[in-house]
């Protein structure tokens, strides 16, 4: 019978260590030239900067609406709790009804916020991918 691929790694030994280290303070680094660019790369036109402006001015507007949104729906759990005396003196299973609208409901509004945020905002990067690949 032939052998399995870990009794050949465990013959052949482990891989050999790698030492990474710290440039030393004043030694000459490398000269680093400029970096490739993957995917759309930089703007190289005026179109494309165009482009790339309207994809900065959308997340902004995006990520804006998202968090005045978050900051409305918390403000409302605030006030439900502020407003609400009688949720301190109501308990479930020993936990007072305002910890666990907390708890309850602005986690899970703020992983849905989350959620939804990424979602459009990829949804932007895709349409702005789209229309330079185009080009």
């Amino acid at each position: 019978m032939g052998e399995s691929s870990s009794e050949r790694a465990d013959a052949a030994g482990p891989p050999p260590r790698i030492r990474v280290t710290a440039p030393r303070p004043g030694a000459a680094g490398a000269s680093i030239g400029p970096l490739p660019q993957h995917g759309t790369g930089a703007p190289t036109s005026d179109i494309a900067g165009v482009y790339a402006r309207s994809l900065i001015r959308s997340q902004l507007r995006l990520a804006i609406v998202f968090a005045v949104g978050f900051g409305i729906a918390t403000a409302f759990f605030v006030l439900a709790i502020t407003l609400l005396p009688q949720l301190d003196t109501t308990f479930v299973y020993g936990v007072p009804a305002s910890w666990l609208l907390l708890g309850a409901g602005v986690y899970p509004l703020t992983i849905t916020v989350a959620g939804l945020y990424v979602r459009a905002a990829s949804r932007n990067e895709a349409r702005y991918r789209s229309l330079t690949e185009a080009e």
